[in-house]
């Protein structure tokens, strides 16, 4: 190893550890949880450090309840309010994105800035300010009982939890597309209308290929945390009827005799969301050996 490689390797090993020490054994830690065993006075988890003693009995009971049982109106209904709940983010956070790319001009910095400063507030204090803004006395019931509209935001409406999860990470998704647009050659673009294309046209053949690999980061980047939200929908609604998978492991692990159920869920979620990661890192690596050749 000459040492230009021994260069690479110390300043890649800080980040190396930490995501073994952050990342890897947490998610084993919950394995051993999931497929180890309950104390049979206390009701607490006993995990199963040794995989070759794992028990995958409990953990088959949870999968079969997803796959045809209760939990499985739960992850349908999980994978629906994310989806429309992405599709809305998308809808609002590209022609942001896309201003800011291409027409902010001057006041780009301020729009940015206007942009980030929801991170600056806690998440649970913007949610709680929701809670106000639809309770039955608040702002945005009074202002639709004047058109005659009464509708009760907060009485387990799924409406609600799905404008609530876009609220909390459309930001997300509005400064990844903005880095993807904002290195296009618009040249491209002008080039594309030059040769008679409409700007529709032009948009649809030039600039969403272009920007395709940051669509799919920024989908990414808040369908993982989507997922897994509990928070908001506990915030928002309290409903059985609007529950998602987040809210059905904080249950089992902070409010059952049943934390294994909460790992496997877990693990579950984990592992459904990894397809979907390794699609993308698959199909950036492609995009990236096209642009090679």
């Amino acid at each position: 190893m000459n040492s230009r490689n021994r260069l690479w390797v110390a300043l890649t090993a800080p980040g190396v550890t930490w995501l073994v020490f952050f990342f890897v054994l947490p998610f084993y830690a919950v394995a051993c949880v999931a497929f180890g065993s309950i104390d049979p006075i206390f009701r607490d988890a006993v995990p199963q450090w040794n995989p070759l003693n794992w028990d995958f009995a409990q953990a088959s009971s949870v999968i079969d309840s997803i796959l045809s049982g209760p939990l499985r109106g739960v992850v349908v209904r999980t994978v629906v309010y994310v989806l429309i709940a992405m599709a809305c983010s998308f809808a609002l956070g590209f022609p942001v994105a896309y201003y800011l790319a291409r027409h902010a001009g001057k006041r780009r910095l301020l729009l940015l800035t206007l942009i980030v400063l929801p991170f600056w507030v806690n998440y649970l204090m913007r949610m709680l300010a929701w809670v106000n803004l639809l309770s039955p006395s608040g702002f945005a019931q009074r202002a639709l009982s004047f058109f005659g509209v009464n509708y009760n935001w907060l009485d387990g409406s799924p409406v609600t939890v799905i404008l609530g999860l876009v609220y909390g990470y459309v930001p997300f998704l509005i400064l990844p597309l903005y880095a993807t647009l904002e290195r296009i050659d618009w040249r491209l673009v002008d080039a594309a209308r030059d040769l008679g294309a409409t700007s529709r046209q032009a948009f649809r053949l030039v600039t969403v290929p272009l920007a395709s690999a940051g669509l799919v980061a920024a989908g990414i980047l808040i369908a993982l945390p989507m997922f897994g939200d509990y928070y908001t929908n506990d915030l928002l609604s309290r409903s059985p009827n609007t529950e998602m998978l987040g809210n059905q492991i904080d249950f089992y692990i902070n409010n059952s005799s049943e934390p294994q159920n909460g790992a496997v869920l877990v693990m579950f979620l984990s592992g459904m969301l990894l397809i979907g990661l390794s699609w993308y890192l698959r199909n950036t690596a492609r995009i990236g050996r096209e642009r090679v050749r």
